[in-house]
């Protein structure tokens, strides 16, 4: 999403207009899901997507014409199967898009977009807030823990409040509203940059999580190991509160060096608040390590708070594997955490 922004700013600059597409509500076997996100500029280029096939092409078209007419408005398809023919689909469901208009001579356009990127950056809870009235925004702003409603004069914060949640909201009416979280607080806290911890790091960035790298090796605790990372540190295992914060917004994932740095920094972690707790290694390490974790003082009950073995079974081998097994884990558990539906 930070590239969508950013893209969008830089054509603003250049004196070029721009659409943002986002799916405002879906229902169904719809590709994409409300927040998906899509930005159309002049020379007819995009980035982002809103589910491709047929109903993207036809999205990008649409946003053409109010690249043209510079009117924002709100437009719905349906495919439900006797009614795709028309835009070649072949699943089910209904899409409420919403088209945009960002002019590269619109001050508050500049600004909103320049607020957007600094909260996709910020680590605080966030959300792009939408009123709509007649199918077109009255109010487009945002709303974050630090600042409050910005760009939004006319709406109430009253009003907003219940639909500040971890899910995308579209509550129809008239006027009609969409919140949708555009930054969540809390990281991820890696201990150990070996060979997996090196290919989860890009994967957890790529998806949304903000990475922070912790090692007690100093030729591995270096920024320039971990591009995507949003922070390195250089610390003792044995003693993680002295350089950090665990919170219950935060991920901890274990992978160090050796068995015995792991055990230390898991009794470290089941004292936090943290909301997913992982650990790589053999179910036979698990045991010793649990007999440890109860000779320590952590109750029983909290050994199930570990994710261990580590990840998701996809029979994952190689160290990218196991980085795509142990992101796919944590995306769920994100997920589940916010309330969404989780399809079996």
């Amino acid at each position: 999403m930070k590239e969508l922004f950013e893209a969008m700013l830089r054509a603003l600059s250049r004196g070029e207009n721009t659409v943002l597409c986002s799916i405002l509500a879906s229902s169904g076997s719809t590709p994409r899901g409300a927040g998906a996100k899509m930005a159309v500029f002049a020379d007819g280029s995009a980035i982002g997507t809103i589910g491709g096939g047929a109903v993207e092409k036809i999205a990008a078209q649409e946003a053409l014409e109010v690249l043209k007419s510079g009117r924002s408005h709100r437009k719905a398809f349906c495919l439900a199967p006797n009614q795709v023919a028309d835009i070649g689909m072949i699943c089910g469901g209904n899409v409420t898009v919403y088209y945009q208009f960002f002019g590269a001579g619109d001050e508050k356009s500049r600004a909103l977009l320049e607020a957007v990127l600094a909260l996709l950056q910020g680590g605080k809870n966030a959300w792009l807030v939408m009123e709509l009235l007649d199918g077109d925004v009255a109010e487009f702003g945002t709303c974050d823990e630090e600042n409050g409603l910005r760009f939004a004069a006319g709406i109430s914060p009253e009003a907003l409040r219940p639909m500040l949640l971890s899910r995308a909201v579209y509550q129809k009416g008239e006027p009609s509203w969409y919140v949708e979280p555009i930054a969540r607080a809390g990281r991820v806290y890696l201990f150990g940059g070996g060979h997996v911890g090196k290919e989860l790091v890009p994967v957890l960035a790529h998806v949304g999580f903000r990475v922070t790298v912790f090692d007690n090796r100093e030729d591995f605790a270096k920024a320039e190991n971990y591009p995507a990372a949003e922070e390195v540190v250089f610390g003792d295992f044995e003693n993680v509160g002295e350089k950090l914060s665990i919170t219950a917004d935060d991920c901890v994932v274990i992978m160090t060096p050796g068995h015995q740095a792991d055990r230390e920094v898991l009794l470290q972690a089941l004292r936090t608040q943290a909301y997913y707790i992982g650990c790589i290694g053999s179910r036979h390490k698990i045991a010793r390590t649990n007999e440890f974790l109860l000779a320590n003082g952590i109750p029983e009950e909290a050994l199930a708070r570990v994710h261990s073995p580590i990840g998701l079974e996809i029979l994952a081998e190689t160290p990218a594997e196991i980085a795509i097994s142990v992101a796919a884990e944590m995306i769920l558990c994100r997920a589940e955490r916010s309330g969404q539906r989780v399809k079996r």
